[in-house]
């Protein structure tokens, strides 16, 4: 089984996950605002819980298949992101890990294409 934990892609996209957990646990109006919270969270779980999955799977486009779903939680995650910012309940600094990640998420799998 390949080890997803060595991945820095999913290192990156754990730490942004725990990052989104420690906003929302913050006191403030996005702890009382349980739909949108609960949307950060399980988009936030998803990205590196996708990446994982891919990794330990046997095929190329099984793997791609998942990194795709990773890259689309990633997306969601990023537009609850900025409506969260938008309404005031977030800075901007979510805002631009998503934007980090994404462009390393993009990179890992152009790698993954070429290399397998």
């Amino acid at each position: 089984m390949r080890n997803f934990k060595e991945l820095k892609i999913w290192q990156n996209a754990m730490d942004l996950c725990v990052k989104v957990y420690h906003y929302t646990q913050m006191e403030g109006p996005i702890n009382k605002d349980f739909g949108l919270k609960d949307q950060l969270q399980r988009s936030a779980v998803s990205v590196p819980s996708n990446i994982a999955e891919g990794e330990t799977r046997n095929t190329l486009k099984q793997r791609l298949s998942f990194f795709n779903y990773a890259t689309a939680s990633l997306a969601e995650l990023h537009t609850q992101i900025i409506i969260s910012f938008r309404i005031g309940y977030l800075t901007e600094e979510l805002d631009r890990d998503c934007i980090d990640l994404s462009v390393r998420l993009q990179n890992f799998i152009n790698y993954r294409k070429k290399n397998g």
